[in-house]
């Protein structure tokens, strides 16, 4: 008899995006002629740089040729590509990493979700609050996150984010945790960290011999020049960390699937007879087995971006979503919402108004405005109270948005 993994069971309802997706679907069932727009998903809508499309076709072309066809590629992704990721991404801030340090992968959800199966089951696990739900979701389906209640998770460390705290996210106290997971700039509060408070993390990991996941999708909407971008350019993180990045934000490459994960040859964690087992070659291994590495026409696309030419395109949506936020930082708050992010970030972090809860306020705007944003609690317990907006619509849509949500505001 086939048993089931009991721990998918425990999985809470549906994925936060799915029954935000069900929601408005509903509402649309029932309104058939309202103009729905979706600031609440993060997809981009922008088009692919032309340098990226011009490397596609002619990778495509490649393909078509007994010269150029190409069939497996290796797992840990092309040198062409982990080459130009070394010299753009990292020798540029100072950091010096080995090539193989790099692994090609089909975007950073599949290796975020997948890295914790290198790791104990019983290890215990801490997470900013709010947090990315596909960082708790994959502990949960390998039996790490304990039982469910009320909310939280027993057996997550939960470190709340909120205003209060100024977005910082407190030190764990009392047990160590044993894998932190931190995501900078944040998903979904769009606020970032310090080199500073950076570093208290890197000494943190170091001193209690913890393993940091680090993800850094977001690290190209950074303006501000004195907020890292890679947590290696804090001393001591190579030994400690792993970091995942994604070219979905940065290139529009949500359809085209690819991104990478640094994971350092210092870095290893341990057998329970002290052994050290260094996560480089634990992580080629599992990926060997598992994966067949990215397409090679997604990395050829990858590779553009860093072309003189790909790297202006790529700039000018970049600053074309981060105008979208400076829109709507600017009008939220002349509206009188307290709104945070969206200086370092494609995310807007708005608390609720008159303490209204986030899906009641979801479901307001969506009957009010015909507006989508993503509840904060779906995030975290820390997220109730809030929402959040993307920047990655249209200038049109965006402002058509703030139009419906100002109106709608004057009439509360």
């Amino acid at each position: 008899m086939a048993l089931v993994n009991i721990h998918f069971l425990n999985l809470q309802n549906n994925y936060l995006f799915a029954d935000i997706a069900k929601k408005v679907n509903a509402f649309k069932v029932m309104h058939p002629k309202a103009d729905v727009i979706s600031l609440g998903i993060g997809d981009v809508t922008q088009p692919l740089a032309p340098a990226v499309v011009e490397a596609m076709h002619k990778a495509a072309d490649e393909m078509g040729s007994i010269e150029g066809f190409r069939g497996y590629g290796p797992e840990q992704g092309y040198d062409f590509l982990r080459e130009a990721i070394l010299k753009n991404d990292f020798l540029t801030r100072g950091v010096h990493l080995d090539i193989d340090e790099i692994f090609i992968n089909d975007g950073a959800k599949s290796d975020t979700g997948n890295f914790q199966e290198l790791l104990h089951w019983d290890n215990f696990i801490g997470v900013t609050d709010p947090i990315y739900p596909v960082y708790i979701d994959s502990n949960v389906m390998i039996g790490r996150c304990g039982t469910y209640r009320d909310g939280r998770w027993t057996n997550v460390r939960y470190m709340p984010c909120t205003a209060e705290n100024g977005f910082v996210p407190p030190l764990p106290s009392g047990r160590p945790v044993d894998v932190i997971y931190l995501c900078y700039p944040n998903n979904p509060t769009g606020t970032v960290i310090t080199k500073q408070e950076l570093r208290k993390w890197v000494n943190y990991a170091l001193k209690n011999d913890a393993l940091i996941l680090y993800d850094a999708a977001y690290q190209a909407y950074i303006r501000d020049p004195e907020i890292p971008h890679s947590i290696y350019e804090i001393r001591g993180a190579r030994k400690c960390a792993v970091e995942f990045h994604s070219f979905s934000k940065t290139a529009g490459f949500t359809g085209v699937r690819c991104g990478y994960t640094v994971v350092p040859k210092e870095v290893s964690v341990s057998t329970f007879e002290g052994e050290r087992i260094p996560l480089n070659q634990l992580w080629l291994r599992r990926q060997c087995t598992k994966f067949n590495g990215t397409s090679y026409i997604s990395q050829r696309a990858a590779e553009a971006i860093y072309t003189p030419e790909g790297k202006q395109q790529i700039q000018q949506t970049i600053d074309y979503y981060m105008d979208n936020a400076h829109r709507m930082l600017t009008k939220l708050r002349e509206l009188g919402y307290e709104v945070y992010g969206g200086e370092n970030a494609p995310y807007i972090w708005m608390r609720t108004p008159d303490g209204m809860g986030s899906w009641p306020f979801f479901e307001a705007l969506l009957y009010g405005a015909n507006v989508v944003c993503t509840p904060g609690v779906g995030f975290g317990p820390s997220g109730e109270g809030y929402v959040r907006f993307t920047a990655f619509g249209s200038h049109e849509k965006t402002e058509e948005a703030l139009m419906r949500i100002e109106n709608w505001t004057k009439q509360h």
